[in-house]
């Protein structure tokens, strides 16, 4: 990818990082119609997004394309760096297979909602779904060696020999593979698939009893609620999908080469990449289309925002 290219990436994912501190700040505020609970799976899950666009994209993307000889080249900081990003995607996409297990405690389990969800419990969830995804990476550290050596100074890192050859070492990459790709979607899609026939049946038997035609204010709210759940673990299962794929793929076919641009493997594994990065960007649209409080209140910030002529200096500083 050329400066150009380069400079269109930079402009777009600062877009997204000002996407998902706006979207962050309008959670906080708290007046969006949602409860604490997810209101917090919320702003956890745009934080995390913003953390995957830093880690993966202006750091290894832009950074390094204009430093090459940085420090994140160093072989005592580029394991830690390879930690870094692993850990960044697992968290987001555990965070949402959380929010996802929320709704479903919430419409399916009337008797365990009270208990189960609360500000205090999500709380819990994401500060430990936080610490065991940064747990779970941790051997990873210990599976490179440095690439070459300049003026006794060691840089890069690459895969240990045993990497390749250990049964320990296949069987954890294989785990950690399948737990940021298959396994998530399997529980979002089982999970969904429940509530959908809760929703269906409750529905049906709500119409019985009531006998009434005209607009149910508890079904609604499950409708409006559903709306929200479909579209972000939707969204999130559609973009994720080819980078799941072609990442199972890769590790099945052990003559995978990702240097010649040309070939299907590599052009479906970028593609894989880009979409998996456009996912990180998309709960904003997401939360603005389906939740008419939160419009609202993207509204009155934009409007604020030219009170105060930033938006103006920010456009001047895109087209500069």
């Amino acid at each position: 990818m050329g400066c150009k290219g380069k400079n269109n990436l930079l402009v777009v994912i600062t877009d997204y990082n000002v996407a998902n501190v706006v979207t962050t700040v309008i959670l906080y505020r708290g007046k969006c119609g949602l409860s604490k609970g997810i209101t917090r799976y919320m702003m956890a899950m745009a934080i995390s997004d913003l953390f995957v666009l830093v880690v993966h994209v202006l750091l290894r993307e832009v950074y390094t394309y204009y430093t090459p000889s940085s420090f994140l080249s160093l072989s005592a900081v580029c394991p830690s760096y390879v930690h870094l990003r692993l850990h960044s995607l697992d968290y987001s996409v555990w965070l949402t297979v959380s929010f996802t297990f929320d709704r479903f405690v919430s419409i399916c389990c009337p008797k365990l909602r009270h208990r189960y969800c609360t500000e205090r419990t999500a709380t819990v969830v994401i500060v430990l779904l936080c610490m065991l995804s940064c747990l779970k990476y941790i051997p990873f550290h210990f599976m490179y060696e440095p690439s070459y050596t300049i003026d006794n100074v060691n840089w890069g890192c690459r895969s240990k020999s045993v990497y390749f050859t250990s049964n320990w070492w296949v069987a954890f990459t294989w785990m950690c593979s399948i737990s940021v790709s298959l396994l998530p979607f399997a529980i979002i899609l089982l999970r969904n698939g429940l509530t959908v026939r809760h929703i269906i049946v409750t529905s049906r038997v709500r119409r019985r009893l009531k006998g009434q035609d005209g607009k149910d204010s508890e079904t609604e709210s499950r409708r409006k609620s559903m709306v929200l759940l479909f579209t972000v673990c939707g969204t999130s299962i559609l973009l994720w999908a080819t980078a799941s794929v072609t990442n199972i793929c890769t590790r099945v076919t052990i003559n995978f080469q990702g240097k010649d641009l040309t070939s299907p493997s590599t052009v479906a594994n970028e593609v894989g990449i880009l979409l998996m990065r456009v996912s990180v960007g998309a709960n904003t649209c997401i939360y603005a289309m389906t939740q008419s409080k939160f419009r609202q209140e993207l509204k009155k910030g934009i409007k604020s925002l030219n009170c105060f002529s930033i938006i103006p200096m920010y456009r001047t500083w895109q087209s500069a």
